[in-house]
């Protein structure tokens, strides 16, 4: 089993092709890469944060979680009302979550922090929101999918140092 990280998927949201440049001509072809992506990454059996903005309609959010390969944790992004939530196929959703993996210890957020805790101790804080426009800081991470090939991304692949 491998763990993901990913965020800002914004399926169906034509504003998020104009406002972010992203490749696409419609936003049928972005949905449909998004979840080409991520499937060609994720297993059946791997597990996937996801770090918020999952979709412009709510109520395509259980249709999409179960196409989606992996067991998917949400991580509330602010464009996620309380029915993306309540989506059936989440296996855990908060604002914010602490976790450790092979030792790191992970902070994980929507949104980027100036400091997070464990900070001068080696952890991590992994984010969205951003876009990848931000100046990167030390153990800090966007996973969104803009700055990531527009698919999930593992630790192991973040200069994590």
């Amino acid at each position: 089993m491998s763990i993901f990280f990913t965020a800002d998927t914004h399926f169906g949201d034509h504003r998020t092709i104009n406002i972010q440049r992203r490749p696409f001509a419609t936003v049928t072809e972005m949905d449909a890469a998004l979840v080409a992506k991520w499937n060609a990454v994720v297993s059946r059996d791997d597990e996937v944060w996801h770090l918020g903005d999952v979709a412009r309609r709510p109520g395509d959010v259980p249709g999409l979680l179960e196409h989606l390969n992996g067991h998917k944790h949400l991580i509330r992004g602010n464009n996620d009302p309380d029915e993306t939530l309540a989506a059936v196929g989440w296996a855990s959703v908060a604002d914010y979550a602490e976790i450790e993996i092979e030792g790191r210890k992970l902070v994980l957020c929507h949104y980027p922090f100036r400091s997070w805790n464990g900070q001068h101790r080696g952890a991590i804080n992994l984010h969205g929101h951003s876009h990848g426009r931000l100046k990167p800081m030390l153990r800090q991470f966007d996973v969104g999918v803009d700055p990531n090939g527009f698919a999930p991304i593992e630790l192991t692949h973040l200069a994590t140092g």
